[in-house]
């Protein structure tokens, strides 16, 4: 009777501390302190007397009682029982959290923090206040740039953050970003681009259709949206090979006062197709053998250099064999009964459609 009242108190004291055999010398579970749980793990010799057993713990555990293990020990030696040795234990553990860095509560704010949040807000005008969390740390405003573009933020706040010179700063960065946009937002009206398909503010690089399976990639940089960007074109080199040297060649003739789609069709000697008299599906992307365009997240990133065919395929769907009759190195053979339909009109097959990676 005794010991079941013995382990009635120890459930009482720590429900989550439970014996791990019959003959009770072993225990397991957590010890629960403000609110946080830690693993320890008691071996009680076969007497059963608390001066001998053994504690292990967690690393987390052994880490806050790191410089109370003499005083432990000497609880330890004097308990009369498990329970009560747990009680003090819970003491000391309690103390020891509170001098903790890494358990401690952080401090609120002071009342004025609070106060002065209220007031820039309100100086700010709640029209641009998007989002406040109940902890006031969390705050999402709104802004609209001179062009007249929606932007918000979102700001973790700290007591000595000033919200009216956050949103001057944030302010002041979209005025910078001001033509980087006007330079992607003309070449989105203007062209068709096939990727990203809904392009994000952060989106710096765009693939412009040129013509049926002929894009180009372009990346601009954000602080300087009318320096020449990085192209790389994409399509088969009979097609590409003259553009790439349009544009080695005319590049001394990027204007910088002119906008980023003017400078690319005049370096390019070319008018990108419009949105107006082409539809999207006018510029066969898809992939020949599968007929999709992506897969698994891919694109079509092979094209035929045959200028009969030009048709573009995912790498995952071709079946690649070794390099035949002096191809270029990288060039890959399509050895298949015209999977990629490439006829000619009277019935006849490709026989080696020779593919390349059209990145270049």
């Amino acid at each position: 009777m005794a010991a079941a009242a013995g382990f009635g108190s120890l459930l009482r004291e720590c429900p989550l501390l439970l014996p791990q055999n019959r003959g009770k010398s072993v225990y397991e579970g957590f010890v629960t302190a403000q609110g946080k749980d830690f693993h320890i793990r008691i071996l009680l010799p076969v007497d059963l007397q608390l001066k001998n057993a053994r504690i292990q713990c967690s690393s987390q555990l052994k880490r806050v009682l790191g410089v109370y293990q003499q005083i432990l020990k000497q609880r330890l030696q004097h308990s009369s029982d498990l329970v009560s040795f747990m009680v003090e234990l819970k003491t000391v553990l309690e103390a020891a959290l509170k001098n903790t860095r890494e358990f401690q509560s952080p401090a609120l704010p002071p009342p004025q923090h609070y106060s002065d949040l209220i007031r820039d807000m309100e100086t700010l005008g709640w029209n641009k206040v998007a989002f406040v969390d109940p902890s006031f740390t969390t705050i999402k405003l709104k802004a609209e740039d001179s062009c007249g573009r929606h932007h918000q933020i979102t700001l973790k706040l700290n007591p000595k953050s000033s919200l009216l010179s956050i949103h001057r700063q944030f302010l002041a960065a979209l005025e910078s970003l001001k033509a980087f946009w006007n330079a992607l937002d003309e070449i989105d009206e203007k062209t068709w681009v096939l990727e990203p398909e809904k392009p994000t503010r952060s989106a710096t690089m765009r693939r412009i259709a040129i013509g049926n399976n002929v894009s180009v990639n372009i990346e601009v940089d954000p602080k300087h949206p009318t320096m020449p960007p990085d192209c790389f074109f994409l399509g088969p080199d009979h097609v590409v090979n003259p553009l790439k040297m349009k544009l080695n060649s005319n590049i001394h003739m990027w204007d910088p006062e002119a906008s980023l789609l003017q400078n690319l069709k005049e370096v390019l000697e070319m008018d990108f197709p419009s949105r107006e008299a082409l539809d999207k599906s006018d510029f066969s992307m898809d992939c020949g053998i599968c007929y999709a365009y992506r897969l698994d997240g891919a694109i079509p990133d092979q094209v035929c250099d045959d200028s009969r065919c030009g048709q573009q395929f995912h790498q995952a769907c071709l079946y690649e064999t070794p390099c035949e009759g002096g191809e270029a190195e990288n060039a890959l053979i399509l050895q298949a009964q015209d999977p990629a339909g490439c006829m000619w009109g009277k019935g006849e097959s490709n026989p080696a459609c020779h593919i390349r990676n059209h990145r270049s």
